[in-house]
């Protein structure tokens, strides 16, 4: 019964590490990311003037955040 259980202890440690050699080597980020902006993309100044004016009366919160009127 031993022997049973050491064996397939043994079994079970070589399929786990053997499992682990193969594994693919890791992938090398991207040197530099880089946004382009859209055309149809707002300005900040605008959309400052569109959250003041569409929070009005509504509840301050997610989008109106610091923009609706008390």
């Amino acid at each position: 019964m031993l022997t049973k259980t050491l064996t397939l202890a043994a079994l079970s440690l070589a399929l786990i590490t053997g499992a682990l050699a193969e594994t693919p080597p890791a992938r090398k980020p991207p040197a530099k990311v880089t946004f382009h902006k859209s055309p149809s993309e707002e300005s900040p100044a605008a959309r400052e003037k569109r959250l003041k004016r569409e929070c009005k009366g509504r509840p301050n919160a997610g989008a109106c955040l610091g923009h609706a009127s008390p």
